[in-house]
């Protein structure tokens, strides 16, 4: 064999060098196919599962019907509202045996305030007691070890059971009552008499009271200013109210001589607590909805008119009630935290996520949502942020109301809660 045979021999032998891009063909045609058929599967399994739930979306109407408003950007965190844990200094009182107890008044060193099944309770030291009803039975009690706790009562009997929030004490001595379904009452806490005052079954001004919340009286006893937050929607759908921003709630007064209903100011976005200014020609209103506070002039020269006490509060305001500085307690239902993110702020220019989010939600399962953080301020008598009390995870209170000032304590009031609360001022 001579050597160019030999070199030919040797090249058509040469070994075949195996590498990855040899078959790569071959595995890319596979995987390709087993992807697609992947794919296909899921998103026809996505869209299996969707489509009832885009049919229930867009076929269900939704609960309500939201108007766009506008809320400034929440103020900061910062100096007068700067977070602190100073509300979990208080003890809770009673707890597991007072549910809801929404508003508070003192007669001495008596306490009295409604709960959640419509009952009237006076509080004396460690011990309380009944003293009145105002409506009718079954409000859902049920045993909780060897005691009857007042549950929240159920959505269905609410309205009858009745759901006094309000109180405040007049100058005869008696309580005076707001019921969220059944009006103005005065009750005698000595033989826890009831009489009715303004019954919701009567229309004002032809809109029906679906929402009477707080009052305040004059030294005379002469006239009671109360609060309607809605014709449209009652206490139980009170979601639905500061969801879809109502502007249907009033500012009313009683006479008490006269027995007639006068509508001070309307179209108000959730009128909540209401508290008389010291010359009792004004009256000063948590706007909720808002995160802010109004002053209705309902006497005087400035009668009928309407001006703004403090705007864009650091969250939804409830109750006012007097401070003994002079000035007023407000407690906070929900914050608009800043540095931090508000679901109702967002929510307030974005009507069309406010109806898709009550065709998939409850009211119950919403409430979930809503942060447990409690804030109570005191504001000066000219609107000016005095101090702040917070407890940022609602750990020892929850779902404030109101902040009532007696005998250097601030007693908290809860919608919700099964419990009140006792601040010692002096320790803070």
């Amino acid at each position: 064999m001579n050597e160019p045979e030999g070199l030919r021999f040797r090249r058509l032998n040469r070994p075949q060098i195996l590498t990855d891009e040899t078959h790569e063909p071959q595995y890319k045609n596979t995987s390709t196919y087993s992807g697609k058929v992947f794919r296909v599967t899921l998103l026809t399994l996505v869209a299996f599962l969707l489509f009832p739930l885009l049919v229930v979306v867009f076929l269900l109407d939704s609960p309500i019907h939201p108007e766009a408003f506008s809320l400034n950007e929440p103020p900061l965190m910062t100096g007068c509202y700067e977070p602190n844990l100073k509300l979990r200094q208080a003890e809770r009182l009673f707890e597991e045996h007072l549910v809801g107890p929404e508003s508070l008044a003192n007669i001495g060193d008596v306490l009295y305030t409604g709960t959640a099944d419509g009952k009237i309770v006076k509080i004396d030291g460690r011990n309380f007691h009944v003293i009145a009803t105002l409506g009718k039975p079954p409000c859902g009690n049920v045993l909780y070890g060897s005691y009857v706790l007042w549950c929240l009562g159920s959505r269905e009997h609410e309205h009858s059971c009745g759901r006094p929030l309000g109180i405040r004490v007049g100058p005869n001595g008696t309580l005076f009552v707001a019921d969220a379904y059944l009006g103005l009452f005065e009750v005698n806490p000595v033989t826890g008499d009831v009489k009715s005052l303004v019954s919701t079954e009567k229309k004002i001004a032809g809109r029906p009271l679906g929402f009477v919340n707080d009052l305040d009286i004059t030294q005379d006893g002469k006239k009671i200013y109360f609060t309607d937050s809605s014709s449209r929607w009652q206490r139980r759908d009170f979601m639905h109210l500061i969801m879809e921003a109502t502007a249907d709630g009033r500012v009313l007064e009683y006479d008490t001589e006269s027995k007639e209903v006068t509508v001070m100011m309307e179209n108000l976005r959730f009128p909540n607590g209401i508290q008389l200014f010291p010359d009792e020609e004004s009256v000063l209103v948590a706007e909720t909805t808002m995160a802010r506070i109004k002053r209705v002039h309902v006497s005087g020269l400035n009668k009928g008119g309407m001006d703004t006490f403090i705007d864009n509060l650091p969250g939804f305001p409830d109750n006012i009630r007097r401070s003994s500085s002079g000035g007023y307690w407000v407690a906070m239902s929900a914050v608009r935290p800043n540095p931090g993110f508000s679901m109702l702020d967002f929510l307030s220019q974005r009507p069309w996520l406010k109806k898709l989010i009550f065709k998939l939600f409850s009211q119950e399962m919403l409430l979930k949502f809503v942060p447990r953080y409690s804030l109570v301020l005191e504001l000066r008598g000219d609107g000016v942020c005095l101090r702040s009390f917070h407890d940022p995870q609602g750990l020892v209170a929850a779902y404030s109301s109101e902040a009532h000032e007696h005998g250097g304590h601030l007693f908290l009031g809860s919608f919700r809660s099964p419990y009140l609360c006792r601040l010692d001022l002096s320790k803070v």
